[in-house]
């Protein structure tokens, strides 16, 4: 259970009993606001693309949309998600519980600009009912984070 593994990298840091075992589903941005008690926006939502030299996790806020666009422009090919029978076997996570901590090895994560418009944020911990509230920081560090992007497309 992916859950466990991301559980298992966290305790290296002192803070996987950060993480929050929810009684109701955490698989969608509305549902993870809903079961935190926070707006959608302030989800940290983790997108899974297949890049050149394989999969990209981008970590947006809950409502950004990625722009196809500002994606190539930093990615340098076009904004492929992974298909739902491929998330699992490519990232470590199943879809509903993707998120930017005990990944396989050859996936490259990053944030995007979108995020820093809080002070914590709430990734999903590789269940469909977790979570844990980070600061952005804290975020980086603990992603592995190769840095930050724009590839979304700005919000009004």
């Amino acid at each position: 259970m992916s859950i466990e593994r991301v559980r298992k990298e966290l305790e290296q840091y002192g803070i996987a009993d950060r993480i929050l075992e929810l009684d109701a589903s955490s698989a969608t941005v509305d549902l993870a606001a809903k079961a935190l008690g926070c707006e959608p926006d302030h989800i940290a939502k983790t997108l899974s693309f297949m890049g050149n030299d394989g999969p990209i996790l981008v970590v947006t806020s809950g409502l950004g949309r990625v722009h196809s666009g500002k994606f190539k422009r930093t990615f340098h090919t076009k904004a492929t998600m992974l298909k739902a029978d491929e998330v699992e076997d490519l990232v470590g996570h199943a879809v509903g519980g993707v998120c930017p901590f005990g990944v396989k090895d050859n996936v490259s994560v990053y944030l995007d600009e979108s995020l820093k418009k809080y002070e914590t944020v709430f990734p999903a911990c590789g269940s469909s009912n977790s979570a844990i509230e980070l600061t952005l920081p804290e975020l980086e560090k603990y992603s592995h984070s190769k840095g930050w992007v724009d590839v979304c497309k700005d919000q009004q």
